[in-house]
């Protein structure tokens, strides 16, 4: 079997995302896609509680029909959220599985500051995806969307619903948790 990874903060995941793993799916010979919400944030990033951002990629994942997951590894793993850790930890534990591990050409001025990425190389197969904005030459495929987390909170920070840039059940996942400030009930004026 051979599973495309696709880790991140996902706070909240959005179309991007889906379409990314949508291409590595569809181009690269993968038989899934897991996503992996981060646990801990390795830079220390403030993220939306672990439960709800899985939750959330839950939503996205019934975009899809099964190809498409959510896996909670980086709970398993604990630490400091490394990716070293958690891909060696999957390997150990499904020594059956072909790994991917799916980047964006914006991750890659990050490289140096990541531990162990030639270790990571040897352990998956890496995939640079190129993300609209940031050309590399190491890229497979078209660029993808132009849409990033920080940029769907800040709309929502404005009182604006990006239903063009996340799918409607996660924003229905994130509504009913009250997270990012939605679904939070208004105080009244009396």
């Amino acid at each position: 079997m051979k599973v495309a990874l696709l880790g991140g903060s996902f706070n909240p995941p959005h179309v991007g995302h889906l379409m990314a793993a949508t291409y590595v799916h569809a181009t690269q010979g993968v038989d899934a896609v897991w996503l992996m919400p981060t646990f801990h944030h390795p830079f220390g990033k403030q993220l939306e509680s672990f439960e709800a951002r899985v939750r959330m990629c839950e939503a996205l994942c019934r975009e899809t029909s099964g190809w498409l997951q959510t896996s909670q590894v980086e709970r398993e793993v604990g630490g400091g959220g490394r990716t070293v850790d958690t891909l060696a930890f999957l390997v150990e534990r499904h020594p059956d599985i072909q790994f991917s591990l799916i980047i964006g050409s914006d991750i890659l001025r990050d490289l140096p500051n990541w531990k162990d990425f030639d270790r990571i190389q040897r352990m998956a197969r890496v995939l640079v995806l190129y993300r609209a904005g940031y050309p590399a030459p190491q890229t497979v495929g078209p660029p993808l969307a132009e849409v990033s987390s920080t940029q769907v909170r800040e709309m929502l920070a404005r009182g604006q619903e990006p239903t063009e840039l996340v799918p409607s059940g996660v924003l229905a996942v994130a509504r009913e948790a009250g997270l990012f400030g939605l679904g939070v009930p208004r105080a009244r004026a009396d």
